[in-house]
């Protein structure tokens, strides 16, 4: 179970597709938001049941609903990867009815000792990856993530490729939104990253984002090239999934984007301001070296946040740190 958010729920993905080729008897049922499906259908020996938040599951007695559709499944062990309220009381009733169960540690206190301004513990927490592997250890299925397999690159349907077009030789993706300001690289600096890559006629570039304002920033943004398109609010969700594992590689920031190019194979660039990788939430099977990070140097408090809901007074302009040429350089070396 794991219900939110979208980058949360990518990272279950890897680990999922590890587990599956580790124990192939093994048949896996993902409680998840509806929208969340399309991340699941490729992995076999994996079945989706939608979470209905807004009416069958809604409150208490929505979850006990939950619980016993659930059991009709004949379910033998139940892995909380969200140890949160709802799934604490399905993960209590599964357990009540003699079924195994394991629920995610977040390392909370590790987290709050690593963004906190005062006796900072700066070091690198295990990943979301690896706790999520602890998950299953706990009911007994070891899950080995040393050689991940992803999914083919999806074929592209001919209304995509009227799109984008088949003249290029590097597919670059860049989402430059994040939930949070204080995760967001400068626009006007990713307005200089997008001018320098558009000078390459070999490289297509394609900006994601979603939302009437990021759409209209990004049709902005792209409308002085020819090389550059802006994606946002054009295709479906399952087609954008079709179209990033046909990427390159990913710029994002330390968003769902990112975990959603890792988890189909795709190299990804990612970008962090108040954040930082040692919290446990780069993407999937990327070198740290592919994370730039703001100066801890010029602003020593970093990380302040593990989500980048925290705002500190004079860190408002931390990412400017991170310089567009490094951006450019790194991108430029991804073949």
């Amino acid at each position: 179970m794991r219900l939110s958010a979208m980058g949360d729920v990518a990272m279950t993905v890897p680990v999922l597709r590890a587990f599956v080729k580790q124990h192939p008897k093994v048949k896996i049922t993902v409680i998840s938001r509806p929208f969340f499906k399309p991340f699941f259908e490729s992995i076999p020996n994996v079945v989706f049941f939608a979470f209905d938040e807004k009416e069958l599951h809604k409150g208490f007695p929505g979850l006990i609903r939950l619980f016993q559709d659930l059991r009709k499944l004949k379910i033998d062990a139940f892995a909380d990867l969200h140890n949160v309220l709802r799934s604490k009381v399905v993960r209590t009733l599964f357990a009540l009815s003699g079924k195994k169960v394991a629920a995610v540690d977040k390392g909370r206190e590790e987290k709050k000792a690593l963004t906190r301004a005062e006796n900072k513990v700066f070091k690198q927490l295990p990943t979301m990856f690896e706790r999520h592997v602890k998950v299953f250890e706990k009911l007994g299925f070891a899950v080995d993530l040393s050689n991940p397999q992803f999914p083919e690159k999806a074929v592209l349907s001919a209304d995509f490729l009227e799109i984008i077009g088949t003249n290029h030789q590097k597919l670059i993706g860049i989402a430059p939104f994040a939930q949070y300001d204080s995760k967001v690289y400068p626009l006007d600096l990713m307005q200089e990253v997008i001018a320098q890559l558009a000078q390459n006629s070999n490289y297509k570039i394609l900006l994601f984002g979603g939302g009437k304002k990021e759409i209209e920033i990004l049709e902005s943004i792209s409308s002085p090239y020819s090389n550059v398109i802006n994606m946002a609010g054009k295709i479906k969700f399952q087609q954008e999934l079709q179209l990033i594992s046909n990427l390159d590689v990913m710029l994002s920031m330390d968003s769902g984007n990112a975990h959603i190019a890792a988890m189909l194979g795709v190299k990804v660039i990612t970008l962090w301001g108040a954040t930082h990788p040692f919290a446990g939430f780069s993407p999937f099977n990327q070198p740290i070296e592919n994370a730039l990070v703001a100066d801890r140097i010029k602003f020593p408090f970093l990380p302040t946040s593990v989500y980048g809901n925290k705002k500190v007074a004079g860190y408002e302009d931390a990412m400017r740190s991170i310089k567009v040429d490094s951006i450019y350089r790194i991108l430029n070396s991804c073949n």
